[in-house]
């Protein structure tokens, strides 16, 4: 159990946090969730004791051991992987490592020899016999092959690194579980195993997450962080969402009738509170009114951009085809002869264990990378927008967003402009900023702008939900949904996958292609997904 009494955090004259109190108990599974920069990762770091409150305190249960995701990597690079792994239980590797000293002495006393029965009797307690079996499976539970075991970190390729993190994390059963962004960079498969864990983890999980299907599979309730306050909801994300969407309305609801009653009870006040026959009736009515009080609604803090995919001209029958498709990297064939057409209404979801191979089919397609052999044939009416994965050089300029946006934008009226960049998210002075020093979230929002703004009928998107918070995925999900015309996507975002595709085309490690007309659902079911 982890308890937060009276917790406030201040940053300057900037208060994050407020008198939060709150109890996570052990058992649950806690979704942290909250607008981008509401602080949901600095509020795990005052759990795990990284940062100290500016007022309050952080109690925990006597003896129980907290367990937090690193994000730097590189600070392990001279360790192996297991023993990475293993530094997650702390006490459990100091004692591992005094004792393998202890044993290289040549020469021992009697003091030692006390010392280290001591140390292996802690060792036996900790189940430090199992550690490194332990370790090699949630590793290999994880996808990263045994042959990485023994290797040091640097010499692991970085995607490993993360995923021996997420092991250190998870190793040796913590009692409370702090996971920050646990899915990123995680495939498929390591994301439905992380799932399991979690739903069958005993003792306390705090989670931030921007995927909306992993805090629906793996979460009893809900932290929602708002104005620095927190209120907890019982249920996953789905539930949150539609309990405070039904609160809000039922408060608005009431209010609505309260000020129709209000109205009702001034009239008849200022009709008759002259009457004498009908004073008495009109102070009645006036301590009534007195009485009537309104509900405060406080707007959230989360801002949804508006996200409309509108198409200039319609697409005519031919779409796109491909046929024989070949392209080698660095000596390996990652597309091998594929081929595929894509028709009317699809909305394609791409899978593939190596990353590279998706990005570079969508670079093809997009004719910002050449292939060996093959062709592409776009129909003659298809106009193509495309949001690249990488979007570096997209911004390598010294124009504010105002300017930037207005290169892919003919109407030069500022009005419209800024009224275009507001539904989006950037209003006053954010235009004024250069893209160049803008975050990752607000790049991707400057690109999905521009795709908008050029109303192609194709779009191709590599990974369009990095970068994004859930209120932007929330919205980039429905536009989606709405648009008419044909999509080419990837994403790790399994709630995109779902609710968006109707077909399926899997790169195979052999270059070669699965090419299935179903749901995404359907097709991880038929392939044991």
């Amino acid at each position: 159990m982890i308890q937060v009494n009276n917790v406030s955090l201040k940053f300057g004259k900037r208060t994050l946090f407020e008198e939060v109190n709150i109890k996570f108990t052990s058992g649950n599974c806690y979704g942290l969730i909250g607008a981008n920069g509401s602080g949901k990762s600095t509020f795990l770091k005052v759990l795990s004791g990284e940062i100290e409150p500016t007022t309050g305190e952080i109690l925990i249960s006597k003896g129980e051991r907290i367990s937090f995701l690193r994000q730097d990597h590189y600070q392990y690079e001279e360790d192996s992987v297991l023993d990475v792994v293993i530094m997650g239980n702390e006490k459990l590797y100091q004692i591992m490592t005094e004792k393998n000293k202890m044993y290289m002495q040549t020469e021992f006393s009697e003091e030692d020899g006390m010392k280290l029965a001591n140390l292996e009797a802690e060792f036996m307690e900790l189940d430090g016999w199992n550690a490194e079996s332990d370790a090699a499976t949630l590793l290999n539970s994880l996808g990263v092959d045994v042959l990485f075991h023994s290797m040091k970190m640097k010499e692991i390729p970085v995607k490993l690194r993360v995923k021996v993190l997420l092991a250190q994390a998870l190793f040796g059963n913590p009692d409370i579980l702090l996971l920050d962004e646990p899915t990123n960079s995680l495939d498929l498969e390591a994301i439905q195993w992380l799932e399991e864990f979690l739903i069958n983890f005993n003792n306390t999980v705090i989670i931030v997450s921007h995927d909306r299907h992993f805090l629906n599979k793996v979460c009893t309730h809900i932290a929602d962080i708002d104005y620095g306050k927190i209120k907890l909801y019982v249920g996953n994300y789905d539930f949150w969402y539609e309990s405070s969407e039904l609160l809000q309305k039922q408060m608005r609801e009431s209010n609505k009738k309260k000020e129709e009653k209000i109205k009702e009870l001034q009239a008849f006040i200022a009709r008759f509170s002259a009457n004498a026959s009908k004073s008495r009736q009109a102070t009645s009515r006036k301590k009534l009114l007195d009485k009537i009080q309104l509900d405060e609604i406080v707007p959230s803090s989360r801002k949804y951009p508006y996200i409309d995919f509108k198409i200039e001209k319609e697409a005519g029958k031919e779409i796109l085809k491909v046929e024989n498709l070949t392209k080698v990297v660095d000596g390996k064939t990652i597309l091998d002869h594929i081929s595929f057409t894509v028709l009317k209404g699809d909305k394609i979801t791409v899978l593939a264990q190596d990353d590279l191979a998706k990005t570079t089919l969508f670079n093809i397609l997009s004719g910002e990378e050449d292939y060996d052999e093959g062709t592409v044939e776009w129909g003659k009416t298809i106009k193509f927008g495309y949001l690249p994965q990488d979007n570096t050089n997209y911004f390598h300029t010294d124009k504010n967003i105002m300017e930037w946006i207005g290169q892919y934008y003919d109407v030069k009226d500022e009005t419209v402009l800024r009224g275009f960049l507001g539904r989006m998210l950037f209003s006053g002075d954010d235009v004024f900023k250069k893209v160049s020093v803008l975050s990752g979230g607000e790049k991707a929002r400057c690109m999905l702008s521009k795709m908008m703004l050029e109303e192609p009928n194709f779009l191709i998107l590599d990974e369009p939900t990095n970068h994004l918070d859930l209120e932007s995925i929330t919205s980039l999900n429905k536009g989606l949904v709405n648009f008419k015309g044909e999509v080419l996507f990837t994403s790790r975002d399994y709630e995109l996958n779902s609710t968006v595709s109707n077909r399926v085309i899997e790169i195979l490690d052999n270059g070669k292609i699965i090419d299935r007309a179903v749901p995404y659902e359907e097709y991880l079911e038929k392939n044991k997904r």
